[in-house]
Parts: structure tokens; C-alpha cells; sequence
């Protein structure tokens, strides 16, 4: 009967896991059945002038580079009463169902995935394979802006989502904490884009290798066997950076939506709010 009951338990869970995964990737079918609900809005990551080349059909452009703050280091976030006016004036409301896609390679997507989660946008989405599993599928697109509605966006930050400098040097030494660099692996290694190495203690778990070949999301076994190999399991606090913030969605994705981790964190500021601040790195 124990047996029985464990068995039992463990399938629904997974069903559990299974709809949650479902309600963030999105196929490019699935979108197109939703095309003429109100209750969905398509968002472009893209740069503005990729979206004026081509776009999803209705689509609005937010760019992941509309969220960066003017300055010297680059990809700090804007204040949130700045990304709430962006996304508002987009169109956007928290209580939208709110669809993310790019070109296909994810780190845009993620990052304003990432975004509008912590903004509090309950039912966000990635179109899983972006523009280019769309364009496979034949679904239309065009060179023409959408018409906007701006909207008032009222939704909650989640500041437990981010992780500060301090909590990344507090990090250093402690076995139940996990640094994840997600930037390429030759960025780690200080051998690519000016980088001089990594924050010490941080793994590298490159973005690139959590899409296939078609640009969609790895399963879950292929994701839970290239985290575990870094040291990246389910009972620590993972603490995830990149660069500029971009590439540390598509681990969150992975985390969290995928794997169905609970405890996970991005250091927004990155490796460039790290060396601009004169801290060490390792190589």
C-alpha cells in the first residue's frame, strides 16, 4: 500500500510539473490558436530594428535593451517604476497573458520573461523556438508596427528574485550556495568579449547549451544532467549572472520552470557591475 501510494504520489506530481512547465513554453500552434484573444499580448525582445524587419503578426516591441540604465556599466535594470512605465506603455498589464519571443536563441526572450516575473505579471510566456519555430510553422508575420493601447501597469516587484553584490561575495565558501556564470564557456575562461575570467567560486553552465538544435528547451533529464554536473542541485540557493543580465532567463527558465527548482536568484549587476566595481575574478 506505502508503495502504491508513493507511486501515486509521484505521478501526480509530475502531471503538477508537467502543467506548470505547459503554462510557460508556449508552441508556436498553441500561440496562433490565441491569436485573436484579448486576453494575450505577443511581445518582440528583439532590438527595434530587428522587429521593424519582421515580426509576429500583432506583436509589440519591448526590447530587452529598453530596460538598461544609462550609464558605465552596462545592463544595470532601470528603476521599476521606469520598467512599469515601459511595459505599460506597451500595452502591457500585469493581468495580461503576456507572450515572450526573439529570434530563436533565447536570451532575449528570457530576459524579459525574467522581467516581467519579477514585475509580478502572473502569466507570463516564452514562445518556446521564438521567430524561427513561428516562421516554420507558417504562421504570419510583417514589416508593419502594431497599433498600441498603453495600459497602467500595476504589478509587485519581487525583490526576493534578485540577489545583491553582497550576497554574491557572502556566497564565497559556502557549500549550500551556488554561483552560476551563464555566459559562454570561453567568456568564463577569460578567453572571449574582453572578459578576464569569472567571479571566483562561480560554475559555468553556458546558455547555449540548454536549447536544442531547433531552438526549443532542452527536457528536463538532458537540463537536470548539465546543472548536476556543475554542482547545481535542488537543496542549495542557486545565484545566477551573466554579463549584462541577459542570459541569466534562460537559467532561470530552466530552474524554475523546468526543473522546478524553488530557491533561485539572479545577481542582476553581473560580471560587468563586478570587475567596474574593482572586484577580483578568477581565471
Amino acid at each position: 500500500m506505502r508503495r502504491l501510494l508513493t507511486t501515486f504520489t509521484a505521478i501526480i506530481l509530475a502531471a503538477i510539473f508537467s502543467t506548470l512547465t505547459a503554462q510557460v513554453l508556449i508552441s508556436a500552434n498553441d500561440l496562433a490558436a490565441q491569436a485573436k484573444n484579448p486576453d494575450y499580448i505577443v511581445v518582440s525582445a528583439e532590438l527595434d530594428s530587428e522587429y521593424a524587419k519582421v515580426h509576429i503578426t500583432n506583436s509589440v516591441n519591448v526590447s530587452y535593451k529598453a530596460f538598461y540604465k544609462p550609464g558605465n556599466i552596462e545592463g544595470l535594470m532601470v528603476s521599476d517604476a521606469e520598467i512599469a512605465k515601459i511595459l505599460g506603455d506597451a500595452g502591457i498589464s500585469e493581468g495580461k497573458t503576456v507572450v515572450v519571443y526573439d529570434e530563436g536563441g533565447g536570451r532575449y526572450a528570457g530576459r524579459v520573461y525574467w522581467i516581467l516575473k519579477y514585475m509580478g505579471v502572473a502569466n507570463a510566456k516564452i514562445l518556446d523556438g521564438g521567430l524561427e519555430a513561428w516562421k516554420a510553422g507558417r504562421k504570419p508575420v510583417t514589416k508593419n508596427p502594431t497599433n498600441i493601447t498603453k495600459a497602467t501597469f500595476n504589478g509587485k516587484p519581487n525583490k526576493a528574485m534578485l540577489a545583491s553584490i553582497d550576497e554574491v561575495k557572502a556566497a564565497a565558501g559556502k557549500s549550500q550556495i551556488v554561483l552560476v556564470d551563464l555566459r559562454e564557456a570561453a567568456e568564463h575562461k577569460g578567453q572571449a568579449n574582453q572578459s578576464k575570467g569569472f567571479i571566483p567560486g562561480s560554475v559555468n553552465v553556458d546558455h547555449t547549451t540548454l536549447l536544442d538544435a531547433k531552438g526549443l528547451y532542452k527536457p528536463k533529464a538532458d537540463l537536470e544532467k548539465i546543472f548536476a554536473a556543475q554542482g547545481v542541485t535542488k537543496d542549495k540557493t542557486i545565484i545566477l549572472y551573466c554579463g549584462s543580465g541577459v542570459r541569466t532567463g534562460k537559467g532561470y527558465v530552466a530552474l524554475v520552470n523546468i526543473m522546478g527548482y524553488t530557491n533561485v536568484k539572479v545577481y542582476d549587476g553581473g560580471y560587468n557591475e563586478w570587475v567596474a566595481l574593482n572586484n577580483a575574478v578568477t581565471k
